[in-house]
């Protein structure tokens, strides 16, 4: 199983990723988080077949499009994290943080 925290910023929700392989392809994401629209995606992402539409453009994959129907906010980095957690758990990137820094002051 691979794992992501994620601390999504203003919204002051902090999220737990968890994606398990459940075939050559396939896995199973759980979404642990206060936020109801993210807890709502376990519904959809229960199994995701990686071979259709995951890693591919943006606008057609399965978790952008998934997450589009179901979260308010464009700006959530909880989509981007799912993804860079699938590819980690099925053994197509090495587990690396990805950190984003604003700074309103420049």
């Amino acid at each position: 199983m691979a794992k992501a925290k994620v601390m999504a910023g203003a919204c002051g929700f902090t999220s737990v990723i968890k994606v398990t392989k459940i075939g050559k392809m396939k896995v199973r994401v759980q979404i642990i988080s206060a936020c109801q629209d993210l807890r709502s995606l376990n519904e959809d992402l229960a199994e995701v077949d990686c071979s259709r539409n995951v890693f591919g453009k943006m606008i057609d994959s399965v978790i952008y499009q998934k997450a589009s129907k179901r979260l308010k906010h464009p700006d959530c980095p909880v989509p981007c994290a799912i993804i860079k957690t699938i590819q980690v758990e099925l053994g197509g990137a090495v587990p690396k943080d990805v950190i984003i820094k604003i700074d309103a002051h420049g």
